[in-house]
């Protein structure tokens, strides 16, 4: 009888994995990606006008999917970039003004900033979400030296996924934390000040280029956009990975004594 019930009692199939998670997000190489169709608009409307800068943004963006798809890597991210470049230039297009490029990713950032500021108060810092759900801080994974868990884990996660595949299915289920995370309050704090440092950054690119985009100034709007974009994302990132790894520390379990 208990044989029969193993199928049943295997695990539901619709689960989400943090791994195949962090192989989706494309690592640096995708936040690269995602910036050049925005560097040939910004070049080429200069250039040629914007009907150069329409048709050079989305012809860089259909490369870095085409590119995606011949080297056989994660293409979501080359989706959603793709989608993104196809909503702004449409804008751009039907109004005849080149900065309207912009009004997408201003909205968007507006709605992120507003979003991860509403999580704080209502106790579910969406930082503290995402980081969880990727690597859960009692499980210390990210507590080694210099973040080698981490990168192990973001940086070449594609390459560990496919040497990994076959022993996907027989992963173990990470064990239950005694204590949530949103219970321990050094924990809580410190995701909560990380969601608002995301926001402050978020809603100060929001101010930024609503303030160019009045003035008109399509070259300096561009600039600045790629400026407070992947630099600025890096440095954030940058802390936000020194302060979970801090954290699987706090919370992690001690090491062995050997």
């Amino acid at each position: 009888m208990s044989s029969s019930d193993e199928p049943a009692d295997s695990g539901p199939l619709l689960t989400f994995d943090r791994h195949l998670v962090l192989e989706q997000l494309g690592g640096w190489r995708g936040m690269v990606d995602a910036t050049l169709p925005t560097v040939a608009f910004i070049v080429a409307n200069a250039i040629g006008g914007l009907g150069a800068g329409v048709w050079g943004a989305l012809a860089v963006a259909l490369v870095v999917f085409a590119l995606r798809l011949v080297r056989r890597e994660s293409v979501q991210q080359a989706v959603s970039g793709l989608f993104a470049v196809g909503v702004a230039v449409a804008i751009a297009a039907a109004s005849g003004q080149a900065r309207d490029f912009f009004v997408f990713g201003i909205l968007r950032n507006a709605v992120v900033g507003v979003v991860l500021v509403g999580s704080v108060p209502l106790r579910w810092p969406l930082i503290g979400v995402l980081a969880e759900f990727l690597a859960p801080s009692h499980l210390g994974s990210l507590a080694a030296p210099a973040g080698r868990g981490w990168r192990g884990r973001f940086g070449q996660a594609p390459r560990a996924a496919a040497a990994d595949a076959p022993a996907a299915a027989e992963r173990v289920p990470d064990p239950v934390p005694e204590l949530h995370w949103r219970q321990d309050r050094r924990v809580f704090r410190a995701y909560a000040w990380l969601t608002m440092m995301w926001a402050a950054t978020f809603l100060l690119k929001v101010g930024v280029a609503a303030l160019l985009y009045q003035h008109n100034n399509v070259a300096l709007l561009g600039t600045t956009s790629l400026v407070l974009g992947l630099p600025v994302t890096a440095v954030e990132l940058a802390v936000t990975l020194w302060v979970v790894a801090r954290l699987h520390r706090h919370r992690g379990p001690a090491p062995a004594l050997s």
